[in-house]
C-alpha cells in the first residue's frame, strides 16, 4: 500500500531568510577556500564562522539607503563579525554570491519535487495495476473508438511520469553548477582554486565558463520540466474532468464528507479540485515564456533576468509542489466505476467492432474500400436509427456472401483487445523492481 503523500512547505526554501542564508553559506565556503590557500588565517576564519550572521529586518532597513541588497546584506554580515569581516566577499562579486546561492535553492526545491513524482508513479503504478483488466471504451476525438482497459490509460500516465522524472533530474543535473569567477567570469580578482574548492564544499560544480553570471539557459530547462510536469498534471486532471460528467461517470474525484458542490444546488458533485489543477498548470507554463526570454542578456550581463526570476522561480515551484500533491491525493483515494465503464461501452450498440467487421471481409478476400463501404453502410445505419449492428450486419445480404452468421458474430467480442493488455504492461514495468 502506498502511504499518503506529505506535502513539505515548498514555500520555506523561497523566503528572505533562506535565501540570505544560502548568501551566508558562499560567502563562508570561499573564506575557508582563502583559508585552505593562506588567505585567511586559522584564528580569523575561526571567528567569522562562529560569528556570522545576519538580520532580515536589518538587511531591508540598510537596502533602502544603498538599493542593492547583497551590499545590505554583507553590512548586517559585517555587523555581527566585527573587523574581520574585511575577509568576507575577498575578490567577489555580488552574483558569485546570489547565482551561487541560486542553485542551492532550486537544487533543494527540485529535491522537494523528485520524490513526490515518484510516489506519484508508485501510485499511479499501483492502480494501473488493480484496474489492468477493467474494461471500458477507448476515446478518440473525444468520440468512442475501441474498448481499453483504465488501467492501460493510468500506465499511460505512469510512463508519462516517469519521463518527467527524467526529465526534473536531468534538470538538476544541469543546474547543479556555480561560479565564483569574479566581474565578468575571468578571475581577475580571484585564484581559480577558491571557486574549485568553495563549490565543493556547496555540493555544486564549477561552470567551465560564465560571465558575471550563470547563462540562463541552465534555468530556462528547469522551468521548462517543470512546465512539462504541470502540463502532464494538467492533462491528467483534464480527463478527470471529462470522466466525471454526468453523462459518462466514469470516474470521480473524492468527495469529502460536509463538502458542498454548489450554493445553489445540493446534488452537485463537482471537480474542483482537478479544475483548479487545470488553472494553475497554466500559470506554470506562462512562467515558460519568461524564463526562455531571460536567455538573452546584453554582452556579460545586464539585469533584466534578476526581477522575473525572484518571481518565476518561487511561484513555478510552490505551484507544481501544490499541484502534485492534489494530483496524488486526488488518485489515491478518487471513485471509479467500473459499471459505468461497461455501460457506456454498450453505448453504441456494437458500433466499437466494426473493424473487426472490416478485418473478417478483408480476410476473405474483399478489397478494403469494399468491405470499408459495407461496413460504414450498416454502421450510418445503426447509429442514426439507434439499432444494434449485429442484427443489421448479419440481414446485409453482400456481407453474408462473404461471412457466415458465425463469423460475423464472432467479431463481437472483447478478447482482441485485450489480448496484448499484459505483454504492453510487461513492456512498460520490466525494467521496475
Amino acid at each position: 500500500m502506498i502511504k499518503r503523500y506529505s506535502r513539505p512547505e515548498m514555500g520555506s526554501v523561497w523566503t528572505d531568510e533562506n535565501r540570505y542564508r544560502k548568501w551566508l553559506e558562499v560567502e563562508i565556503a570561499v573564506c575557508e577556500a582563502w583559508h585552505e590557500l593562506g588567505r585567511i588565517p586559522t584564528e580569523a576564519l575561526a571567528e567569522i564562522k562562529s560569528k556570522a550572521s545576519f538580520s532580515v529586518e536589518r538587511i531591508e532597513a540598510i537596502e533602502k539607503t544603498v538599493k542593492h541588497d547583497l551590499i545590505a546584506f554583507l553590512t548586517s554580515v559585517a555587523e555581527f563579525i566585527g573587523p574581520l569581516s574585511r575577509y568576507v566577499h575577498l575578490g567577489l562579486t555580488s552574483y558569485d554570491v546570489v547565482d551561487t546561492a541560486f542553485s542551492l535553492l532550486i537544487k533543494d526545491s527540485l529535491d522537494k519535487i523528485i520524490p513526490q513524482l515518484k510516489n506519484l508513479k508508485s501510485i499511479l503504478k499501483e492502480q494501473a495495476l488493480a484496474h489492468k483488466k477493467t474494461v471500458m471504451i477507448g476515446r478518440t476525438h473525444g468520440v468512442h473508438a475501441e474498448p481499453i482497459t483504465f488501467g492501460f490509460k493510468l500506465l499511460v500516465w505512469y510512463e508519462e511520469t516517469k519521463r518527467n522524472i527524467k526529465r526534473l533530474e536531468q534538470a538538476k543535473e544541469t543546474i547543479s553548477y556555480g561560479r565564483i569567477a569574479g566581474a565578468v567570469g575571468t578571475f581577475g580578482h580571484l585564484d581559480p582554486r577558491v571557486e574549485g574548492i568553495a563549490l565543493q564544499k556547496l555540493g555544486l560544480k564549477p561552470a567551465p565558463v560564465s560571465t558575471q553570471v550563470l547563462q540562463r539557459d541552465r534555468h530556462a530547462e528547469v522551468i521548462s520540466a517543470l512546465a512539462i510536469t504541470a502540463s502532464s498534471l494538467d492533462k491528467f486532471a483534464s480527463e478527470i474532468r471529462h470522466h466525471q460528467k454526468t453523462e459518462i461517470l466514469e470516474l470521480e474525484e473524492p468527495f469529502t464528507k460536509g463538502q458542498k458542490g454548489s450554493s445553489a444546488m445540493p446534488h452537485k458533485r463537482n471537480p474542483v479540485r482537478a479544475e483548479r489543477i487545470s488553472g494553475l498548470a497554466r500559470l506554470a507554463r506562462s512562467n515558460l515564456q519568461a524564463a526562455l526570454e531571460n536567455i538573452n542578456l546584453w554582452h556579460e550581463r545586464d539585469i533584466s533576468h534578476s526581477s522575473v526570476e525572484r518571481v518565476i522561480f518561487p511561484d513555478t515551484f510552490i505551484l507544481v509542489d501544490f499541484i502534485l500533491a492534489e494530483t496524488i491525493d486526488i488518485i489515491s483515494h478518487w471513485h471509479v466505476y467500473p459499471e459505468r465503464m461497461q455501460k457506456n461501452l454498450e453505448l453504441t450498440q456494437g458500433l466499437i467492432f466494426s473493424q473487426r467487421v472490416l478485418l473478417a471481409l478483408t480476410e476473405k478476400g474483399l478489397s478494403r474500400e469494399k468491405a470499408y463501404q459495407l461496413v460504414q453502410r450498416n454502421s450510418l445505419r445503426a447509429w442514426e436509427e439507434n439499432q444494434n449492428l449485429l442484427p443489421l450486419l448479419l440481414a446485409d445480404k453482400e456481407i453474408s456472401q462473404v461471412l457466415t452468421p458465425q463469423e460475423i458474430k464472432n467479431c463481437f467480442t472483447l478478447e482482441p483487445f485485450l489480448a496484448q493488455i499484459d505483454y504492453i504492461f510487461e513492456r512498460v514495468l520490466s525494467d521496475e523492481s
